[in-house]
């Protein structure tokens, strides 16, 4: 989800008189004069229109942009909540049902945080369990529903799971390579050894994004300034 944003520069120069003489009053007299010197505004006789649709529309992306915010942050804190309520359960049997009871966008973060309880013992046990109902004699619906459900989950996990381990592979990887830069007398000759051995990659950018992320918090001004020269540089070789 996003937002329109929108940015037009417009200066309003105003000019107040008020004329009160000793005896009689005068009314004020306004004289507005507009800004627009790339004619963003449209002709001069519409331009205090044009200005006032154009801060209806920002107001109005505003407003969108603030909903938009607010919906993530209230779904965020939602999930949290979700996620603190659920108890782990011991057995292969009970994680069968956790996963099945789990909603479909927080599958990934069960399977980081279950890792290693997804273990070839698991998966043996699903096994049997989806063997005993294809295989069945006669099937009621709630068997072929069963059934459904467990295929499904199985996939989704063996996938997620190698993607994870994949992921955490790289992410050593990207660990190792990091601390070469780092420690490297000559960063540019490390960084040509680093691309002919293909060892710049999208995992390594993530990691100094996090790095530089991890700075600015700390408020550690020169440390992420050296990390986003970094990134510059292996983001370049990583193109060549």
């Amino acid at each position: 989800m996003a937002a329109l944003s929108i940015g037009i520069a417009t200066t309003a120069i105003t000019a107040r008189t008020t004329l009160i003489p000793s005896k009689s009053f005068r009314p004020r007299i306004c004289c507005s004069v507009g800004w627009d010197p790339e004619g963003l505004l449209g002709p001069p006789q519409t331009g205090h229109l044009a200005r006032r649709e154009f801060k209806r529309r920002l107001e109005r992306d505003a407003e969108a942009r603030e909903a938009f915010e607010q919906q993530v942050r209230e779904e965020k804190q939602r999930r949290q909540a979700v996620r603190q309520s659920r108890v782990v359960p011991e057995t292969p049997e009970e994680l069968i049902e956790y996963f099945l009871d789990t909603e479909a966008q927080e599958i990934e973060f069960e399977i980081a945080r279950l890792r290693r309880r997804l273990s070839q013992e698991f998966f043996s046990h699903l096994q049997f369990e989806l063997g005993q109902l294809r295989f069945a004699v006669s099937k009621s619906q709630d068997m072929e529903d069963r059934l459904i459900e467990l295929e499904a989950l199985q996939k989704a996990l063996l996938e997620g799971t190698e993607a994870y381990d994949k992921m955490q592979a790289e992410l050593i990887a990207a660990k190792e390579s990091l601390t070469k830069i780092l420690t490297s007398k000559d960063v540019k000759a490390t960084l040509l050894e680093m691309v002919e051995r293909n060892e710049l990659n999208r995992s390594l950018l993530t990691l100094l994004d996090e790095n530089i992320a991890n700075a600015h918090k700390g408020n550690q001004k020169q440390a992420a300034e050296f990390m986003e020269k970094l990134r510059g540089a292996v983001l370049r070789y990583m193109t060549v």
